[in-house]
């Protein structure tokens, strides 16, 4: 894992999927990965499910022309438009900008001055 940079952005979505829909919507959600590889600039996206069913989806893009080019996208347009209508019970975005990152390996791997 290595930290972002500045400048890049992350989307973090949150939701709630509705059960009925749990196929079709893993069939879009799988269809909307590659399509956001395929976005110059994606750098990565990581999903995550709590216990209590709440969704996480971290994506992030090296710049905001980048995620803003994803966000225009127009499937990705029609996707969130059945995300709201159909799929999902609630959900929630906030689209951020790396301001600092730092990151670290665990210490077996790092050198002995603290400097992987």
């Amino acid at each position: 894992m290595s930290a972002p940079q500045p400048g890049y952005v992350i989307t973090v979505f949150r939701s709630r999927l509705r059960s009925e829909y749990q196929a079709e919507y893993q069939a879009l959600a799988s269809e909307l990965l590659e399509l956001a590889r395929r976005t110059p600039g994606f750098v990565s996206l990581d999903r995550f499910t709590a216990e209590d069913g709440e969704r996480l989806s971290v994506v992030t893009f090296d710049s905001a022309a980048a995620e803003e080019a994803w966000r225009d996208h127009p499937r990705h347009i029609e996707a969130r438009q059945l995300g709201r209508n159909r799929f999902l019970t609630e959900y929630s975005i906030a689209v951020c900008e790396v301001l600092r990152a730092h990151a670290a390996t665990s210490p077996d791997t790092i050198g002995t001055n603290g400097q992987p």
